[in-house]
């Protein structure tokens, strides 16, 4: 596993991460889910990050943005998005390390994500239902997963309200 470079995302780094997310899906629907993010008020300024190569090249890419699970304030990740020759590299997974830590330092309590059961649990997350949590919509249970960024700080529970730009 390489050492990873990651840092927030710059203005400069737009038009590389609408790259990486665009390469990363089979649809074009997640690059155009961040670029509505990123008109949204949902929109946190650094923690939108990155990991980049050994020149400060993007290779890899973990959005958080504001979400609510019930009336208590929460982030959500997604996406996560690697360019396909990075992938299996752990440039997605040092993406997501530090996101969750520039989270951390701005004093955010609680995560959710929608995504691979067997891929984010490596980072905390733990199966949302079992804290209460749940979606308007059908989706795996497994895939419906919480993190709480702090001891002091347990999971509410409630129904998760995304963000417009997500449809749900």
């Amino acid at each position: 596993m390489r050492n990873w470079i990651t840092r927030a995302e710059t203005g400069a780094d737009i038009p590389a991460v609408h790259d990486i997310v665009l390469a990363a899906f089979d649809t074009s629907s997640e690059a155009g889910l961040v670029d509505a993010l990123r008109a949204d008020p949902s929109w946190i300024a650094g923690l939108s990050l990155v990991s980049t190569d050994q020149e400060g090249t993007p290779v890899g890419h973990a959005l958080l943005t504001r979400c609510h699970i019930g009336d208590t304030p929460a982030l959500c990740l997604a996406p996560v998005s690697v360019l396909p020759a990075y992938q299996r590299t752990g440039a997605g997974s040092a993406a997501v390390r530090a996101a969750l830590a520039a989270a951390r330092d701005r004093g955010e309590h609680h995560v959710v994500v929608l995504g691979h059961p067997a891929y984010y649990p490596r980072f905390g997350f733990t199966r949302a239902s079992a804290h209460g949590i749940g979606l308007t919509v059908d989706v795996p249970d497994e895939a419906l997963m919480a993190l709480s960024l702090d001891a002091g700080h347990p999971l509410p529970s409630g129904t998760v309200r995304y963000a417009e730009p997500f449809g749900i």
